[in-house]
């Protein structure tokens, strides 16, 4: 397999390609750059298998490299610097990332994955979401969904609420739809609570955008939209009380 790096960092892009050399003996690094403008000639001339991409490159983003090439037919790693809203937006798309000072571990993980990728479309509409989601300034817009059959892009506006399944979260959504995602409600509700999402319970997370009317019936209990009945724990019933006077 072919590898671009691209890093406005020497020591970041000598990291790098040590683990690459140390850990993959079937990647080849074809070609490095720091810029835009070289890295998209050299992406150009060598048409590589994985690009390992900078946020942050002197004359712009990754992103605005990424806009040049439609699509990007190759696998993509990105690494920036920790920036908060910026590492939400990758979560939000499950796209792959990094964050300096660089990992090994990590950064083995990611290129496993990278190699394991086996629909480069799934990985385009990532990439979409990521963009999408990168474009608001303020809130997320959109969220990725891996199921065990395919990948889902779910407005977050369409998310009525979520329940836990053990292990697994099953989202219910405006259409009727469920979807089930390999993942603890604990990763959503923290994900989603900066977009208005609600741990009324351990096995329940709602969208505070579809909330209808609280109830007061069998110890309190959110009524949603979609008239389903939430029930709300005694420990998080003061929360959730002093949230509602909030919104009046």
């Amino acid at each position: 397999m072919k590898a671009i790096i691209i890093d406005d960092e020497i020591r970041v892009i000598g990291t790098i390609a040590k683990l690459l050399k140390d850990n993959f003996s079937d990647i080849e690094i074809v070609s490095t750059a720091n810029t835009i403008a070289s890295g998209y000639k050299v992406i150009m001339q060598y048409n590589p298998d994985i690009l390992i991409l900078d946020i942050n490159l002197p004359d712009g983003t990754g992103f605005d490299l990424l806009k040049k090439i439609d699509p990007p037919c190759f696998k993509l790693i990105f690494i920036t610097a920790y920036e908060e809203y910026a590492i939400r937006a990758f979560k939000f798309s499950a796209v792959d990332y990094l964050v300096k000072p660089i990992q090994s571990m990590e950064f083995i993980s990611a290129v496993n994955r990278a190699k394991n990728l086996k629909i480069i479309e799934d990985q385009q509409l990532k990439l979409s979401a990521l963009l999408e989601n990168l474009e608001e300034e303020h809130a997320m817009k959109k969220i990725v969904l891996r199921t065990a059959e395919n990948i889902h892009l779910i407005n977050l506006n369409d998310i009525i609420r979520c329940e836990s399944d053990s292990n697994y979260t099953l989202f219910y959504l405006v259409n009727g739809k469920k979807i089930l995602v390999s993942k603890t409600l604990k990763e959503f509700a923290e994900l989603l609570k900066p977009s208005g999402f609600l741990r009324v319970h351990q096995s329940h997370l709602i969208n505070s955008d579809h909330i209808d009317r609280y109830s007061k019936a069998e110890g309190g209990a959110m009524i949603m939209k979609d008239n389903s009945n939430i029930p709300i724990s005694h420990e998080r019933k003061a929360y959730i009380l002093k949230y509602l006077e909030s919104l009046l």
